[in-house]
């Protein structure tokens, strides 16, 4: 249901679809539908067998089960939406697509038995620079659908590392060693733990991340992604 305020809203300011640019209805939020129709998919959600993002984890940590909502390719729409929404100061996108990821998910049962929401956390220095932390804001808009909390003080990042973009496998995994520092045990004890991030590649900083946490009592860990990056 659209208030009579958004209309205006939208009439006095009208808002542009993030990757083509054409104007947006008030029922539309960051994407047109065109757009979002046009997303790549993944469906991991119902694939129990041949899910690649759930193999990146094999024998490097502990996982329940972990997906990717779509595929991700530079030069792609879908590049350019994970642009607007980590370096065009858009924390609306994230927690549209977080609202979507949970829309789409929840048809798989993804979320069965999930407790949390633990966003990747950003370094200090990143954050105040960005202004917002766009796993986060992934996390609210999933919440937001689901209900389950989002945990943000259990972790964080200790220090800013060098960008993952233009890292080989092998480095994306050094830069982010020790990357986390885990505060607050007692949050995330005895928990089905849900990782949200915005883009899988190697897998690198999830699995430092879950290895911060795989050693808290009782806890599950389970992975949740924006985008993954086919080889």
């Amino acid at each position: 249901m659209v208030s009579f305020v958004t209309r205006i809203l939208d009439l006095i300011s009208p808002r542009s679809c993030v990757v083509c640019g054409r104007r947006l209805s008030p029922t539309e939020r960051s994407l047109c539908s065109v757009c979002l129709f046009h997303l790549p998919r993944t469906t991991y959600q119902f694939s129990s067998d041949d899910n690649p993002v759930d193999q990146l984890f094999w024998g490097q940590l502990p996982v329940t089960r972990a997906a990717a909502l779509m595929f991700y390719e530079p030069h792609s729409e879908m590049a350019q939406l994970i642009y607007q929404m980590k370096y065009n100061n858009r924390p609306d996108i994230g927690e549209d697509m977080g609202r979507l990821m949970a829309q789409e998910m929840k048809m798989g049962g993804f979320f069965e038995s999930i407790d949390v929401l633990l966003p990747v956390p950003l370094s200090s220095k990143r954050q105040r620079q960005r202004g917002y932390n766009q796993s986060e804001r992934l996390a609210q808009g999933i919440s937001d659908v689901t209900g389950l909390p989002v945990c943000t003080c259990a972790v964080i990042r200790q220090d800013f590392q060098q960008s993952q973009t233009m890292l080989n496998r092998q480095e994306r995994r050094k830069n982010v060693e020790k990357a986390f520092l885990l505060l607050h045990p007692e949050m995330l004890a005895n928990r089905h733990v849900l990782l949200i991030d915005d883009v899988c590649t190697t897998g690198a900083t999830l699995i430092s991340l879950g290895s911060a946490i795989q050693h808290i009592e009782g806890i599950k860990i389970s992975i949740l992604t924006l985008g993954y990056t086919k080889k």
